[in-house]
């Protein structure tokens, strides 16, 4: 005789590692965001990078579900297995709708609706394969129940918002990203479990890896259709240069102490913390590095002479607000889950997030190049003032982490 469906899934330990399928199930979710990062470039105006943001959100709201999903049930186990599977499908043909995500574009199906759909099928199979892990647990059963609301809220918007334009479209995307967060803020911790905050950090630890590894393809994307030149290869370190300074900022102990600080608070506490520090709060970290990721294709057109452009043409307008404002947010981001996990006010990354705004109207005047340059520069004096300011500390931080 079979065993019942509820006793294939396998509960997860403080210990566990992330598995080989949540890894195959985020390469869907990089394809995403270089959708999106490419329906950004082809307009770069200010409601093209609201739309994106939104796109963004509503995206980012689903992988979440399936972060505190795998959190408490093993992925690659039984039922959860085939249901991670569905569910990549569904959000590999949201993905690939994303270009027609506000505009259908000519031909047989409907674009905005498939997405919608797509997006309906990602979250019906997260509830459903939740509410079975729950076996027995009503708490946690009460807390899905209490969640529903804002799931059917958010994608009836995103399907009325499907057969909309203009505007009233995006109102109501905005709508549907406030029905979705809220929502969920609104019901509550109390029935929610977080198993393994070591399984739970690294989740969101590589997805701001494969967030990173995006912009990187940005910068190859930029140039594939233009000639390789000096001012490219310059512009590709610099770029480069970047995405590593912010993996420097986010890995080198950040990660390694809010880990900690997740394994050391209990109960709702920690439930509590996750939600606001890793749920919410690694948000912007995301929109920051796809926005920067923006800016930098845009950067690589620019001195590889993309439509007429020479190396004297400056960046400005949205794309260049976008690669700066992008790094801004991480900063802000950055401190933000810092102080909510550690109470620690990091002041020099609150302050280069207001140096880089402030400097937008500046470098509005320089050659992109020179702009890139001077965004490559602050970061790494930012990296290396924290090295040699703190270099004990994270001496004994990252020790600490490997003992």
């Amino acid at each position: 005789m079979s065993k019942p469906l509820r006793s294939r899934m396998e509960r997860i330990g403080e210990s566990a590692n992330a598995t080989t399928l949540e890894l195959f199930f985020d390469l869907v979710f990089v394809f995403a965001l270089t959708q999106v990062t490419a329906l950004m470039a082809e307009t770069p105006t200010w409601h093209g990078l609201l739309r994106g943001t939104l796109l963004l959100a509503v995206i980012w709201w689903p992988w979440i579900g399936y972060s505190w999903l795998s959190n408490l049930v093993k992925a690659d186990e039984g039922t959860a297995r085939v249901a991670m599977l569905v569910a990549m499908a569904a959000m590999f043909l949201l993905a690939l709708a994303i270009p027609e995500a506000f505009d259908d574009l000519p031909g047989e199906l409907d674009g905005p609706l498939v997405f919608a759909f797509c997006y309906l099928l990602v979250r019906v199979v997260h509830l459903w394969l939740f509410w079975i892990a729950a076996e027995d647990d009503e708490g946690l059963r009460a807390q899905l129940l209490r969640f529903l609301p804002s799931v059917v809220g958010g994608t009836m918007l995103l399907a009325i918002a499907s057969q909309t334009s203009g505007v009233t479209q995006t109102a109501l995307w905005g709508a549907a990203v406030v029905a979705d967060y809220g929502g969920t803020y609104l019901s509550g911790t109390k029935g929610w479990r977080l198993n393994s905050a070591k399984h739970f950090a690294e989740r969101y630890g590589l997805i701001i890896i494969i967030a990173l590894g995006e912009s990187i393809v940005a910068i190859g994307v930029g140039v594939t259709h233009l000639p390789i030149s000096w001012p490219i290869v310059v512009a590709a370190v610099l770029g480069l240069t970047i995405a590593g300074s912010l993996w420097w900022s986010y890995f080198d102990t950040h990660v390694l102490l809010c880990e900690r600080a997740l394994t050391q608070a209990e109960g709702d506490e920690r439930v509590r913390m996750g939600r606001s520090a890793f749920t919410y709060l690694h948000l912007p970290l995301l929109i920051g590095i796809v926005m920067l990721a923006l800016g930098l294709k845009k950067v690589l057109g620019y001195v590889g002479g993309e439509k007429g452009h020479t190396l004297a043409d400056p960046l400005y307008g949205p794309p260049l607000w976008a690669m700066y404002g992008g790094v801004s947010l991480f900063m802000f981001g950055y401190a933000a889950v810092a102080w909510r996990c550690m109470r620690n006010l990091k002041v020099q990354r609150v302050v280069l997030g207001v140096v880089l705004l402030v400097l937008v109207p500046l470098v509005s005047y320089m050659p992109a190049l020179g702009s890139l340059g001077v965004l490559t520069l602050l970061l790494t004096g930012l990296i290396g003032y924290e090295w040699v300011k703190y270099q004990e500390l994270r001496g004994a931080i990252r020790h600490a982490a490997h003992e």
